[in-house]
């Protein structure tokens, strides 16, 4: 089990805080696999700095994928993608 440390920015980390969010969409610049915990910082962007608040999430599942293979560069930025859980 590896523990894995990643910054959060605040609107987001409230929703994760909340319980209201349960994934999350990360670019997959790192290893990570179920079972690894996924230490999430609060990171104020304006400030640049941590706020010192910590977020604990255990790993359940890990889907790896390229958005590139379904769709054009110009689509993603013109809308973005969705991670849908249900």
């Amino acid at each position: 089990m590896a523990i894995i440390r990643k910054k959060l920015w605040p609107k987001w980390f409230k929703i994760m805080m909340s319980g209201k969010q349960n994934v999350q969409m990360r670019l997959a610049d790192f290893k990570i696999k179920p079972g690894d915990v996924l230490l999430l910082e609060e990171w104020d962007p304006e400030k640049k700095e941590y706020t010192g608040k910590l977020l604990r999430k255990k790993v359940k599942r890990v889907i790896k994928f390229n958005p590139l293979d379904f769709y054009t560069t110009k689509a993603i930025k013109k809308y973005g993608c969705y991670l849908i859980e249900f």
